[in-house]
């Protein structure tokens, strides 16, 4: 994509940025789509991640939401 700038704004009210795309009509479409199917990889190896985490937490039958007990040596 050398014919699209891109302009990252970190939005402070949230975990956002806000990307503004700089370049005709035709990369900005370009542009959008990249970014769309790099964040749906993304969020779909992500996910994925979290069911192996899941699994294997089963397996060991793990309490996902199990607290830490602190340890008092004797």
């Amino acid at each position: 994509m050398s014919k699209a700038m891109l302009q990252l704004k970190a939005l402070e009210s949230s975990d956002l940025t806000e990307v503004v795309v700089y370049s005709s009509y035709w990369y900005t479409l370009q542009t959008k789509w990249m970014l769309q199917s790099m964040a749906e990889w993304h969020c779909q190896h992500q996910k994925q991640g979290m069911l192996k985490l899941a699994e294997a937490m089963n397996a060991l039958k793990l309490d996902p939401w199990m607290k830490r007990t602190s340890f008092q040596p004797m």
